[in-house]
């Protein structure tokens, strides 16, 4: 059994979708904290409204995975990040209108 058949499955595509966000937010924090702790950085980050946009910044990482997983031809865990960037995609868009 090969790794891309092992691994093309929904559940790894969930994971995977649900994963590469907050590691791309990591990154995102370290490049832009300006030197403030976790906490302080997110609390600045809520007053000036600016939740939405840091969140569509992480999950954009997703197009990263969904295509890696097209071009092995994953298609079951394309799903699973697909079904996965919808849902962030409604998230961000209920915090955007509330």
């Amino acid at each position: 059994m090969q790794v891309t058949e092992r691994y093309n499955n929904v559940i790894t595509g969930v994971i995977s979708g649900i994963v590469m966000p907050v590691i791309a937010f990591l990154i995102f924090f370290l490049f832009t904290r300006n030197g403030l702790p976790m906490v302080q950085y997110l609390e600045r980050v809520a007053e000036t409204g600016k939740t939405t946009e840091v969140m569509s910044v992480a999950v954009f990482s997703n197009i990263l995975i969904f295509l890696f997983f097209n071009r092995f031809d994953m298609l079951q865990a394309s799903k699973g990040v697909l079904g996965i960037t919808f849902i962030w995609a409604f998230i961000v868009f209920g915090i955007k209108l509330f």
